[in-house]
């Protein structure tokens, strides 16, 4: 029996390595749920060994679950938008350091690049944000993209609050709801207790 594909996703993997199980997790049930996937990954996650996984390892997991090659560079990316090769992207886990680029229009990583190529021709880009300084300096970062056309928040929460005051970290598990309401136009609740 041939699966229906509901689409292709552009997603993103940044350097938050103590949450790229969860992503890659909910990466899984989108390509069950008939989603066709085209990864991307930062230049942090792309180069960087870490006690949570070395970054060859995560990178040919992403390939093998989503038949395609890791788009690791500007040139890679760079197509996603004019030539319609994703309807949105996704960026989970999104980083502080990603946040803060993108709320300054900055395109100068395979992620933020990503997100250009397809906001420029109107597609969804959703955040999954995992950043110890998400009450912090990066809350700003947050409040300005919530306010921006096309972009959409997978529901995020206060991480550790005795431990890391500041931390906050998506749901990961809302992550395939949030692409189905997006798609629509509409945004799942982003903040929750």
């Amino acid at each position: 029996m041939k699966r229906q594909l509901r689409g292709t996703v552009a997603f993103a993997v940044c350097g938050s390595f103590c949450t790229l199980g969860a992503a890659v997790a909910q990466a899984e049930q989108l390509v069950r749920q008939g989603w066709e996937l085209l990864p991307v990954m930062s230049y942090a996650a792309s180069g960087l060994n870490t006690r949570f996984g070395r970054a060859d390892e995560w990178k040919a997991r992403l390939e093998t679950l989503t038949g395609h090659r890791v788009l690791d560079t500007l040139q890679d990316v760079e197509p996603l938008g004019p030539r319609q090769l994703a309807r949105a992207l996704v960026v989970a886990p999104c980083t502080g350091t990603t946040l803060a680029r993108l709320a300054a229009g900055l395109s100068d990583t395979p992620v933020t690049l990503a997100a250009k190529s397809l906001l420029r021709v109107g597609c969804p880009v959703l955040l999954a944000v995992s950043t110890n300084d998400g009450l912090g300096a990066s809350g700003e970062n947050i409040a300005r993209l919530m306010q921006r056309k096309h972009y959409y928040f997978v529901p995020l929460r206060q991480d550790a609050p005795a431990e890391k005051p500041a931390s906050m970290v998506a749901d990961f598990t809302k992550l395939p709801e949030t692409v189905a309401l997006a798609r629509d136009g509409k945004q799942i609740q982003p903040i929750f207790g």
